[in-house]
């Protein structure tokens, strides 16, 4: 290929380099390293220099074939913080500055050139999400601008602007030489003590008690202490292969880019790259012509079978799938037609379920980490990703937030070749689709269900997936348009609004049900007092309470921040209830076990699939249940965080609990997945009498939002104290009693907190005319940016939007700060004014049963 001519730096080695990166000399394999990384891409090179960056130098990489020779060498070499999650447009954008400065690092002249992008809108909707981007990325601190397309021709004149109404201009942005930024990175590695080795394939990782132990290489074994596995295309086939096997959800397509000759008036090296993503394309400027490709509507999946190299260096050109492509180039790029094309190049690139790189320590395996599944942005995320893993092997944790990226959101269901096949079909089209807000993916679904799923879909359940289960959104009433409410695509008022309203209002004037199976459930026994020991180290707030009763409590890391947050029921003395979130079921479980002394008295065991759950929200439920029980259900014979084992119908063993997780009245029932159906069939029956329907996960998220009530993964994540989101009163800091984080804690209780957990009511803004809140919009207080949203909602009480987030500054934050700013949300550029609260406080709801025009929203207090 033309574009990877520069790949053969091999020939032009300075003798420092030949001594660290071997090739045909093939130097000794080395008995042991205390780090093996797999792939010499420029995934596996930023992790080694990172590593050594951080002092270790004991690493070993091992390339399969040439240093650089996999996806790297084919890449377009684009670097953009145009990305759909926060935590990749800070990786970019880290990315963009490493690569910037390797050149005087290290020598070697990378090719970077500060071009700027142009991400252009041929619509409105489209408009509307390059604004939300734009906003979110000042949130940042990375430079941005929406401008006219007047100004994208000032910029690009070769652009056709007559279908355009307007561009984000990202000025940062950059291209590289993708195999000259490989191997800058591999020199100052090597320079630093990695070694690196070519034409070594790993075959399997070797694990002793739930460790790595060894790499066997096709030159014989390595003992180690951690592996890295940064295989790209083949990171999948080796988990599997591996003693353990390790679950690495990525599949491969094909990407195809074509290569223009030289134009007959050359384009400057500077010229903005051009993302024009309702083409389904991107070009930049490329040795005087342009480099073009996308991410068409039918890609081609390959290697579903498994592994073959020759396959790699063989794949065809392909003209007629590249044709609409091809053809959008030519609409927005008339000038082309008249150019000569070099080349159509065939590139394989891995994708995963969600569209988000595979970063972390693999569950199952200690010291066994990953790195792959890049997306087609291996190059723009390499740099940061690179960091973040290596920091996470020295320090223990990386240190930002990389939860969505973490391996640990996927669990083993997600490993069936035919799904990620599948997935991947459906993926690559995404990358550059419109996303409005609570978009759901429509391949690989209804693979977990609750034993309800078909009686719930009867009844007008419109579906969404977490962590692969079905979960219900709404209910849509017989004689609705089903058509036009499952294709309903907006960032104005959804088609459900209605919907929901009618199922909030239910849950506070009667009752109803909400299937939430798919809550994380385990069950921690022992024969003594070893789980109590266990859980009193591992939780914030004190379990030791009497049998029956329940606690809501956040297990926390050294730092203070949620690595969990559950409820913790005590069933007996020595056997406990643990319930956390859906997306928590394998993380939660490894943190568990991490955590989890080696006593064979103590035994863990995960639960979920063994009860279905049913929330009965509303005044009503006590009626429902009572009736059912013949037990007295009244606050008095059944207060609040209390957990009962009863009979409900003909029942037994269900596991009744006083809590909603909405704060509005009523009760959870877990119960033995044999009996769900007769259950749901008894409380649906019983409650006609009281009006009982049936509801969804959107009318809990406005339920629970509109209480201030936060969710780990939304609103808490590993770097949220309690402290900072007004749960102190959770947390046994004033006890004797010593538990994971409580250090962390008393430190920041003595110097105070940074930031704050707020409650954002919206004012003056139009439900049925503006554009409504979702997540990560700027938060301004006095006209200064002070922090962003993580999650809103509609209150159907106050008939406001309510938006739940953090306001921070670099000086400490005292409460009257908040409490007293002028505060405004910008919602894709436009600033709605808000009311800021603090948790806890003096509920809003209190006078929900006064008339809206009575509410005084300035009047709330804190407490």
């Amino acid at each position: 290929l033309v574009i990877c001519i520069h790949f053969f730096f091999l020939q032009n080695r300075s003798p420092t380099e030949e001594l660290a990166i071997s090739g045909d000399s093939q130097p000794p394999l080395p008995s042991q390293a205390k780090v093996v990384i797999c792939g010499g891409g420029i995934v596996g090179t930023s992790v080694a220099y990172h590593l050594a960056k951080l002092g270790w130098n004991d690493i070993l990489l091992l390339e399969q074939g040439r240093l650089g020779a996999g996806t790297t060498r084919m890449c377009a070499g684009i670097v953009s913080v145009a990305k759909a999650i926060s935590i990749e447009s800070q990786m970019a954008d880290y990315s963009n500055s490493l690569y910037q400065q390797l050149e005087e690092e290290t020598g070697v002249n990378t090719g970077y050139v500060k071009t700027g992008s142009l991400c252009l809108a041929q619509n409105q909707d489209r408009f509307l999400s390059l604004k939300r981007l734009a906003s979110r990325l000042r949130v940042m601190g990375i430079n941005c601008s929406i401008i006219k397309p007047k100004e994208i021709s000032k910029l690009h004149s070769m652009v056709n602007i007559h279908d355009l109404v307007g561009a984000l201009h990202l000025p940062g942005d950059a291209v590289v030489s993708p195999p000259d930024v490989n191997r800058a990175l591999a020199v100052s590695a090597a320079g630093q003590g990695v070694q690196i080795l070519e034409r070594t394939t790993v075959q399997q990782v070797l694990v002793e008690k739930g460790h790595v132990t060894a790499v066997e290489t096709d030159r014989g074994p390595i003992s180690c202490e951690y592996f890295v596995n940064c295989a790209g295309q083949w990171g999948y086939e080796l988990g599997q292969a591996s003693e353990v096997k390790v679950s690495i959800p990525l599949h491969g397509c094909e990407h195809f880019y074509l290569l223009s000759k030289p134009l007959k008036q050359p384009l400057p090296s500077n010229t903005p790259v051009v993302m024009d993503m309702d083409g389904r394309i991107y070009v930049r400027p490329w040795q005087g012509g342009v480099l073009s490709g996308g991410f068409e509507k039918n890609p081609k999946p390959i290697f579903t079978e498994g592994r073959n190299q020759l396959e790699v260096q063989n794949m065809q050109e392909d003209w007629d799938h590249f044709e609409p492509m091809l053809s959008a180039l030519l609409r927005r790029m008339p000038q082309l037609e008249s150019e000569e094309i070099q080349q159509l190049v065939n590139c394989p690139e891995s994708f995963t379920p969600d569209m988000r790189c595979l970063m972390g320590e693999t569950p199952g395996v200690h010291g066994y980490f990953v790195l792959a599944g890049m997306n087609s942005s291996g190059l723009a995320l390499a740099g940061g990703a690179g960091r973040y893993l290596a920091e996470w092997m020295v320090y223990g944790y990386p240190t930002a937030n990389v939860w969505p990226l973490d391996i640990k959101r996927f669990g083993n269901l997600q490993s069936s070749r035919t799904f990620l096949r599948h997935r991947v079909m459906e993926v690559m089209p995404l990358l550059y689709e419109l996303k409005v807000p609570r978009w759901d993916y429509q391949t690989g679904r209804q693979l977990r269900t609750s034993p309800l799923y078909d009686r719930l879909d009867t009844q007008g359940a419109r579906w969404m997936e977490k962590h692969g289960f079905e979960r219900p959104k709404y209910f849509v009433p017989a004689g609705k348009d089903l058509l036009s409410l499952d294709h309903s695509k907006t960032f104005y008022k959804p088609d459900w609004f209605d919907l929901v309203g009618s199922e909030v209002k239910c849950c506070k004037e009667a009752v109803c049900v909400i299937d939430m199976s798919s809550f994380t459930k385990f069950e921690l026994t022992s024969t003594g007092d070893q789980a109590l020991d266990y859980l009193q180290f591992l939780c914030a707030n004190d379990v030791d309470v009497p049998v029956g009763h329940m606690v809501h409590t956040g297990m926390l890391n050294e730092r203070g921040g949620y690595e969990n947050d559950c409820s913790v029921v005590r069933l007996s003395k020595n056997s406990f209830f643990v319930i956390s979130p859906s997306d928590q079921q394998v993380h939660c479980w490894s943190w568990m076990k991490k955590h989890m002394p080696n006593d064979p008295q103590l035994h863990l065991e995960d639960v979920s699939w063994k009860y279905t759950a049913l929330n009965l929200i509303g005044p009503r439920a006590t009626d429902i249940l009572a009736e059912l029980s013949y037990v007295s259900m009244t606050p008095d014979h059944f207060p609040s965080m209390f957990c009962k084992e009863m009979s409900v119908g003909y029942a037994n063993g269900i596991r009744v609990m006083s809590m909603t997780h909405t704060g509005e009245p009523g009760f959870m029932l877990y119960i033995p997945i044999e009996y769900a159906l007769h259950v749901y069939n008894e409380v649906m029956s019983v409650g006609q009498k009281y009006g009982v329907r049936n509801a969804g996960y959107y009318a809990l998220r406005s339920l629970r939002i509109e209480k201030f009530f936060a969710f780990w993964g939304q609103d808490l994540d590993s770097f949220t104290t309690p402290l900072e989101c007004g749960r102190e009163f959770r947390v046994k800091l004033d006890s004797d009693m010593d538990f994971v984080g409580r250090e962390a804690l008393l430190r920041q209780r003595q110097e105070g907190v940074a930031r704050r957990f707020v409650m954002l009511v919206l004012e003056e803004h139009d439900t049925e005319l503006d554009l409504w809140p979702w997540w990560g919009e700027p938060i301004l207080r006095n006209k200064e940016m002070v922090g962003a949203t993580t999650s809103s909602a509609y209150s159907y009480t106050l008939e406001r939007h309510v938006c739940l987030g953090f306001v921070e500054t670099p000086g400490g934050l005292a409460a009257d700060f908040v409490t007293r700013g002028d505060y405004e949300v910008d919602i894709a550029g436009q600033l709605y004014a808000a009311k800021a609260k603090l948790y806890p406080f003096s509920s809003l709801l209190s006078q929900q049963r006064r008339r809206k025009d009575q509410l005084d929203l300035g009047t709330l207090t804190t407490e």
